[in-house]
């Protein structure tokens, strides 16, 4: 048994030790030791896959990670330094230095050296390294001086260096399901050695669906939420804590959406709310358009990208979703949140449900291209400017007919010098007038090319 101080004090307790004493919170108590104990990523992790296969033959080069919090990217590379038997470095994205790295990097060169033993640098959130930081990385890594695993929430290919992804594999990290979670939880209520077994608990079944469910995925989230419900729930008359839905929703309280502002979850989010409106499901567009607003997104991101949306798929196909999203997108600059969800989600319902067109789009990139690609044609002698002195003389406007003056306000004359067809108007709402009418002009000014 350890001793008190000289002083008089009680020892320290072992940051290693589990059970009541331990200062760990349970996930990190709970972390799991070998690939076997490691929960979800089977698409990476199991057997036979490349991960797995790699690390079990320890032909481990560096790795990068990426993926929400509490997927395991720390636990994961723990676990690959203890199966291969190497010296484990941590350095954090966000405190460690130029200094920091040249120190890690020269003790792995000299234990390579001296013993013969690897070792992983294992740097969390990499991303938050500069340009030159991650650069001090590359000699060491490219000679095997280290091993390094990188973990970040933010893709890799946006976020890090090319020459850094270029000499890694990258392993995408997925938020675990909720049965994955349920288990986690489940093993912590009977592990007597590092979860909570060594307590008396009784947990119904639906406070750990809802704490698996509102965890989000999060593995670290659901556990911690979970030692906090226990931890804080006095025991029955028998001794036994009662853990039922109630205290799982005090323990929890509010969901918080993963949803980064500037890195996947932003653009793939806004990216499925866009394609949902094009794709005329409104309840899965109502859906992306809540996740947003719960995760305090800008209304004026979203209303922006619905003025653009309701212009290139909904188009001439109903021209009034070009005004509801401009209507709403200024609602949204006058109200903001919680009320700019009225209007924005009034918009998005006509948008979803409008008939959809896109020849807006492909008409005007048909005309970009033919400029980018094509000879520039000169503006035809009758459409030049005539309005100045002299411009009689050079021929300008000469000829011009003026379309007001005619049957139907239309003059089947050339404004182009050149047979061009960009618009294919479509048959969809609204545009099948527009069809018909253009079809007419058409066929008048061919006859005028003749």
């Amino acid at each position: 048994m350890p001793r008190d101080d000289l002083f008089g004090r009680p020892p320290a307790p072992d940051p290693e030790s589990y059970g009541p004493a331990s200062p760990q919170p349970l996930a990190a108590r709970l972390r799991p030791r070998t690939l076997d104990e490691f929960a979800g990523q089977q698409h990476i992790l199991a057997p036979g896959q490349l991960l797995r296969r790699a690390i079990e033959a320890d032909r481990i080069q560096s790795l990068i990670f990426y993926g929400p919090p509490g997927t395991g990217k720390t636990t994961l590379a723990q676990i690959i330094a203890r199966q291969t038997r190497s010296k484990f470095e941590r350095l954090s994205g966000v405190e460690s230095n130029v200094a920091d790295m040249r120190r890690v990097l020269a003790a792995a060169a000299n234990r390579c050296a001296n013993t013969g033993q690897p070792t992983i640098l294992f740097i969390d959130e990499i991303h938050r390294f500069n340009k030159a930081q991650q650069d001090v990385l590359l000699p060491d890594v490219e000679s095997g001086t280290v091993r390094l695993i990188g973990a970040t929430t933010h893709n890799p290919f946006f976020f890090v260096n090319s020459p850094l992804v270029s000499r890694s594999q990258i392993f995408e990290l997925r938020p675990l399901s909720v049965a994955e979670i349920h288990g986690l939880l489940l093993r912590a209520l009977v592990d007597e050695d590092r979860g909570l077994g060594y307590l008396k608990i009784r947990a119904d079944e639906a406070a750990l669906q809802h704490l698996a469910t509102l965890s989000d995925g999060d593995a670290r989230k659901a556990l911690n939420s979970l030692e906090i419900a226990a931890l804080t729930t006095e025991p029955g008359p028998d001794g036994a804590i009662h853990l039922d839905l109630s205290a799982a929703e005090q323990s929890i309280q509010k969901k918080a959406v993963v949803y980064d502002g500037d890195g996947d979850a932003h653009f793939d989010t806004i990216s499925a709310f866009i394609k949902s409106v094009r794709g005329s499901d409104v309840d899965a567009a109502l859906y992306w358009l809540a996740k947003m607003i719960h995760a305090g997104e800008d209304p004026r991101f979203i209303s922006r990208r619905m003025m653009i949306l309701a212009a290139e798929d909904v188009g001439l196909a109903d021209p009034m979703a070009l005004v509801l999203a401009v209507a709403a997108h200024q609602a949204a600059e006058f109200v903001g949140w919680p009320e700019a969800r009225i209007p924005i989600a009034e918009a998005v319902i006509y948008l979803a449900t409008a008939i959809k067109s896109n020849s807006a789009i492909c008409a005007i990139d048909a005309a970009l291209e033919d400029v980018r690609s094509g000879r520039t044609l000169a503006v035809p002698e009758h459409l030049r400017d005539a309005h100045y002195e002299g411009a009689k003389r050079l021929g300008h406007g000469e000829g011009y007919q003026y379309a007001h003056d005619h049957p139907g306000h239309f003059a089947a004359q050339d404004h182009l010098g050149a047979s061009r067809r960009y618009y294919d108007a479509t048959e969809q709402g609204v545009e099948k007038k527009i069809k018909e009418r253009v079809e007419k002009w058409r066929a008048a000014l061919e006859q005028v090319r003749k």
